[in-house]
């Protein structure tokens, strides 16, 4: 008598018997593995943002260029650099706010993984940030993307002339830079959605 009445007392409570990082909600995934995800996005952030600002900055080109559009069309050395566009600063700026905020969240995340108590409430800050950051980094990503855009094509209507063709190096940093911007964008839009997914499991239904 006493082994059934024990029986249906564990299975009525089968989740006291687990570690509270492990428990879980029906089928939901355990809150360890969404820290543990969730440490992992925001070093690839940190990462993506780090290369992204070393790249661009560390850029530099010096070429022959005309300086006169008339005959017999004289040259001048003329040095190309991120900090001539203000787009370019821009992006700069906010991916160099993203990693700094990437090192900070990265190591509250792996805190939280140690003590998964601290996990939802970390989580209800975040989120937060990482959609403000998200709209940042998007809009200095169009930004920069666009002005190496008409670098690499120009635009006859407007009468810009392509650049690329004559600082074909500088350019290619730059689309590096733009392309690791758009990477840490989409680790971004993760990091929300694991965010608000790991908060939805967490009200009581």
């Amino acid at each position: 008598m006493a082994t059934t009445e024990t029986t249906e007392k564990v299975a009525r409570e089968p989740e006291k018997a687990l570690p509270p990082e492990m428990k879980t909600s029906g089928d939901a995934v355990p809150t360890r593995y969404f820290a543990l995800l969730e440490v992992v996005l925001r070093f690839l952030l940190f990462a993506s943002a780090l290369v992204a600002v070393l790249v661009i900055v560390t850029s530099k080109q010096t070429e022959l260029v005309p300086i006169s559009p008339f005959p017999p069309f004289p040259l001048a050395l003329r040095d190309a650099k991120f900090n001539q566009s203000p787009a370019y600063i821009y992006f700069v700026a906010a991916l160099s706010v993203t990693g700094l905020y990437a090192v900070i969240s990265t190591l509250l995340s792996f805190y939280s993984l140690l003590k998964p108590g601290c996990f939802t409430k970390a989580l209800s800050h975040f989120v937060i940030i990482d959609v403000l950051l998200l709209g940042i980094v998007a809009s200095a990503t169009g930004a920069a993307g666009a002005v190496a855009y008409i670098g690499l094509k120009g635009n006859s209507h407007a009468g810009w002339m392509k650049v690329c063709n004559i600082y074909d190096k500088i350019c290619r940093h730059f689309g590096a830079s733009v392309a690791l911007s758009l990477f840490g964008s989409i680790v971004l839009v993760l990091l929300v959605l694991l965010s608000v997914y790991a908060l939805t499991k967490k009200i009581p239904k």
